[in-house]
């Protein structure tokens, strides 16, 4: 059993004391920190921003290019007819880089329209969905803006 003792060192406290506080931070001034303390402190603070932008910045995954998947998309598909793998790799490749120039949407459609010699809209657009979405999906933003109010040609 634990040994129980009465402490008469302890000085006892009057209720002015309990009511003031006697013994808590709460009455007395904070203390003004030593200046290498602050210095340490913002430095920590500059240090944590740093890092927290720098990983913001370069730990965003950055949309990559899938050519595999892109391949099977459009070589398994019947009438697109390309000589080769090698052949839809680079037709793919030049459809991104006309829409990072800046090409309609409109003018993209009858590009692939020549090229493939078809009249089926769906098939161009198709095709130009898949490149864009899995060979350069960073350019993804600047299709959707310029297909925003493309109307297919009647008939």
């Amino acid at each position: 059993m634990a040994h129980i003792a009465i402490r008469t060192d302890l000085s006892p406290m009057t209720t002015r004391e309990i009511d003031r506080g006697a013994g808590s931070r709460k009455g007395r001034r904070p203390t003004a920190r030593p200046r290498w303390e602050s210095v340490l402190l913002i430095g920590l603070m500059v240090a944590s921003i740093v890092l927290i932008m720098l990983t913001l910045v370069t730990g965003i995954q950055r949309a990559h290019a899938d050519s595999v998947a892109y391949l099977i998309e459009v070589t398994v598909r019947p009438g697109y007819n390309f000589a080769n793998a090698d052949d839809a790799l680079a037709y793919g490749n030049q459809l991104c880089d006309k829409v990072s120039a800046g090409r309609r949407y409109a003018d993209l459609i009858g590009d692939v329209k020549a090229d493939r010699q078809t009249d089926d809209e769906f098939q161009a657009s198709y095709l130009i969905d898949k490149a864009v979405n899995e060979l350069c999906p960073a350019e993804i933003w600047q299709l959707r803006q310029s297909a925003a109010h493309y109307r297919p040609a009647p008939g």
